[in-house]
């Protein structure tokens, strides 16, 4: 497999699987339609109630949210644009470009820089961002899930970023490390029938038509 990363005339860098040659270009977008229509949501979308974004209250400090799994950012943008304090993590050096110019472009538009400030950007193993040297107010885990075979084929976005890091096979051994760095709780989004991460039952969870956020609380918190 082999994969190229490409930036066009407009400045926005792809990546292409060259072995998927029908498959298109991937990026990261911040800045265009699906977005402001994730961000019109608000605060009472499943991601936002399940990270806790709709118990703000004014006044209170911005909500400090590690997304450890960053993939292409539209969760971290989604929950940046709602009042989130964010500090994106991804491991894969392709994918982390293709999230440092979504990052560049949102800070050079007018209506996306204010938001995009309000974004951190770490190129780290999820493992080494959760050494303790750090916390959050919430810890949010969105893990590649490995095929099982038995769910629709997966999206050409899908199967190129499966292709480029082999899934997030380790995932279950964030969840301890994860708890440890998250002073209110940890947030894990699974499919709808998967089991729980290592095997641990959550506080409780938000069900979406395809997907399901897993919230484990902090036992000071509510």
């Amino acid at each position: 497999m082999s994969f190229a990363l490409e930036e066009n005339a407009a400045g926005l860098l792809e990546l292409r699987a060259l072995h998927r040659p029908n498959y298109g270009a991937i990026h990261a977008d911040w800045t265009g339609a699906e977005l402001r229509r994730r961000i019109a949501g608000g605060k009472r979308q499943p991601l936002a109630k399940a990270v806790g974004l709709h118990k703000q209250q004014p006044g209170e400090a911005p909500l400090s949210v590690l997304d450890a799994n960053a993939g292409l950012g539209r969760d971290g943008y989604t929950l940046a644009a709602l009042g989130a304090a964010m500090t994106l993590a991804e491991r894969n050096a392709s994918i982390h470009a293709l999230l440092a110019n979504a990052h560049a472009r949102a800070l050079a538009a007018p209506d996306c820089a204010a938001i995009a400030q309000r974004i951190e950007l770490l190129h780290a193993e999820a493992a080494a961002v959760l050494d303790g040297s750090r916390q959050w107010d919430v810890v949010y885990l969105d893990p590649m899930y490995p095929d099982d075979g038995k769910a629709a084929l997966p999206s050409k976005e899908m199967q190129i970023l499966r292709d480029l890091t082999g899934g997030d096979a380790d995932a279950d051994a964030l969840l301890q490390p994860a708890l440890a760095c998250a002073r209110r709780r940890v947030v894990v989004k699974r499919p709808l029938k998967a089991p729980f991460m290592a095997g641990v039952e959550a506080s409780l969870s938000l069900r979406s038509t395809l997907l399901r956020f897993d919230i484990y609380l902090k036992p000071s918190s509510s």
